[in-house]
């Protein structure tokens, strides 16, 4: 399948909105995307094919016990299997460190011997002093815990209000997948030359007769149906299924 990177975080981490701000980004602009769900793992398709997986907040007191430890456990499960996976970005309250949920999320995904970027979110909320000790605090706390996988963590702070560290965000995750600049620019101009496409054919028409057609009667192709005023109707695409999760 298409390469995918994978968000996860404790509930109320700022994991929806870093998601949210990297969405506007030029090289992680989203093509479709579906409303946000609890309990459930959200696809976002990119313009080159690639995925972007938003997993269910864990941690999260209001849920009942017995369902938080299924998703954790599952959540576990998922990440060390997961084949399409090429990186995992862990989100991370900055004022409050890694937890022992994240911790576990670490150990369950480093043996794969794949990059984790570590997003320290809510930045805006510390001081500038404050920050480098936040960001300082969880390098060394990921070295304690996984001393043999620490180079495969990059820490980087984060805010998407102050909107701190979204490009250095948006960079390693496209180098991640593949994602340059040079291939979107080429696929918004395909794109926008669509749009024209579309416009145009929307354009007004002279009455009685369909544009392009030297016949009145000739017959229109499947799929198209002349409608009063001699415009066409196009009939509605399918929605697209991509692992279970529908996209509109």
């Amino acid at each position: 399948g298409p390469p995918q990177v994978d968000f996860a975080g404790r509930s109320n981490s700022g994991k929806s909105s870093a998601i949210n701000v990297l969405a506007n980004q030029t090289r992680l602009a989203f093509t479709s995307k579906m409303p946000g769900r609890t309990q459930q793992i959200n696809l976002f398709r990119l313009r080159n094919g690639a995925l972007l997986a938003d997993l269910p907040g864990y941690g999260y007191a209001a849920v009942p016990k017995q369902l938080k430890y299924h998703w954790q456990a599952f959540l576990g499960r998922y990440l060390a299997t997961r084949q399409a996976l090429v990186g995992l970005a862990l989100v991370v309250d900055a004022r409050h460190g890694l937890g022992e949920l994240d911790l576990q999320v670490l150990e369950s995904f480093l043996p794969s011997g794949r990059p984790v970027l570590i997003l320290a979110t809510k930045m805006d909320k510390l001081t500038p002093s404050a920050q480098r000790v936040a960001a300082t605090a969880i390098e060394r706390a990921v070295a304690s815990a996984h001393p043999a996988h620490a180079t495969q963590v990059t820490v980087i702070p984060f805010s998407a209000t102050r909107r701190i560290g979204i490009e250095q965000a948006e960079t390693l995750i496209g180098e991640w997948l593949d994602v340059t600049v040079e291939s979107i620019a080429a696929q918004v101009a395909q794109d926008r030359a669509a749009a024209a496409q579309a416009s145009k054919e929307k354009a007004p028409r002279s009455r009685g007769v369909m544009r392009g057609l030297k016949n009145p009667t000739r017959r229109v192709a499947p799929g198209r149906a002349p409608a009063q005023g001699g415009k066409r109707e196009t009939l509605p695409s399918e929605a697209v299924t991509v692992d279970g999760d529908q996209e509109f």
